[in-house]
This record gives structure tokens, sequence and C-alpha cells, in this order.
């Protein structure tokens, strides 16, 4: 990868609804040329796909909080039942398995405290394999889905 694969990267990261034209003219190559390193960059792994930012207070999901989840035993029978399950909730928009104790952090959206309450007694404690779960709510996002360095 060099420069100029970093420059098409950045502005991707940027705005990736750019059209090819625009992406060639802002990194300085002509289009055909462009085109061959995004569908490399693509084609190699490096760009994994493309999405839209959603507002999750204009969706009425203005409710966020991190939840850790200890595990009873963190082996393969109890670890892949719970991902599994994991993965099945929607309003759970990220899931991290860490290193030491808690074994999960979760990001889970909710409309309010009481929907949130709900998902934490209903769907989060009754998780497979799960000794115990804790939350915290997000006071204001500082950093949320920052770009990478490419430097």
């Amino acid at each position: 990868m060099d420069a100029i694969d970093r420059k098409i990267l950045a502005e991707l990261q940027r705005d990736g609804r750019l059209t090819i034209t625009e992406l060639a003219e802002r990194v300085q190559l002509s289009v055909s040329p462009c085109h061959r390193r995004l569908r490399e960059l693509e084609r190699s792994g490096v760009i994994t796909g493309y999405h839209a930012t959603l507002s999750p207070a204009a969706l009425g999901l203005g409710f966020e909080t991190l939840v850790f989840v200890t595990m009873k035993e963190a082996n393969r029978d109890s670890i892949i039942p719970f991902e599994e399950a994991v993965a099945r909730i929607p309003n759970i928009t990220l899931a991290h398995r860490l290193f030491g104790d808690p074994d999960y952090l979760l990001r889970v959206v909710a409309a309010d405290l009481e929907h949130f309450q709900r998902l934490y007694d209903e769907q989060l404690t009754a998780l497979p394999g799960v000794q115990r779960v804790s939350s915290t709510l997000v006071m204001r996002k500082v950093v949320d889905d920052g770009a990478l360095p490419l430097g």
C-alpha cells in the first residue's frame, strides 16, 4: 500500500459516497487508475464495506449503555452460545470479547431507561453462561466511529 492508496482510504473514511470521479480528483489520479486501486483495496479486504451512519436519537434510540458481562466459565461450550445469542439481539450495536475481567463489553441502545430495563431483565441477564452483568450509562460520546490512522 502506497501514499496514493492511503489518500484514497482517507477520502473514503471522510465520505464513503464519493463518486469515482470525485475520488480520483481528490487523490489526483485519472478515473481508470483510481478505480483499479479502489477495486484492489476492496478485493484485498482493506475496504470491508460501505454504510450509512444513522442517528440513534432520531430513530428513538437515544438511551445508550455499556454493559459488562462476566461469564461463569470462559470455555468454548459457553462462549459460542453466548456470542450467537448476543448477535441475535438487535439493540446490541457492539460486542467485544475482552482479556481479563469482565469477559465482554456490549454497547446497548434503547428508547429510554424503562426500555433498557426490560432488555436487561429479559434478555441480557438471560444470556447463556452469564455469571454477572453490570452496566453504566453513556453520558456523552467524545469519539464515535473515528477514522483509522493511515500515517
